[in-house]
């Protein structure tokens, strides 16, 4: 299973899965409750300040329900190659 999760309100994340046809469902963390569970607001520089952001972060979590590998400062580009083929190969073991 994947979940997205976003600060992003239900509506633009509604707008973001449409354009982008995403196959996966998107969760609203508008209050950013889970996002500081999981230790990814983090500080960020944008255009020389300094503001408080989401650092993209992927949590491959096991049938067990623990987290079985964090990847972090995520890039788009090959990331889903990059998370399925270690899905794959923990599903073998």
């Amino acid at each position: 299973m994947v979940l997205g999760i976003s600060a992003d309100t239900p509506g633009a994340q509604k707008k973001f899965k449409e354009k982008y046809d995403l196959p996966y469902t998107l969760l609203a963390d508008t209050n950013k409750e889970v996002v500081k569970k999981f230790g990814v607001l983090k500080e960020k520089n944008m255009y020389g300040k300094k503001v408080m952001g989401i650092a993209r972060t992927t949590f491959l979590i096991g049938p067990d329900g623990k987290i079985a590998h964090i990847f972090e400062n995520v890039k788009p580009d090959g990331h889903a190659e990059q998370v399925l083929a270690l899905a794959r190969d923990a599903a073998k073991t």
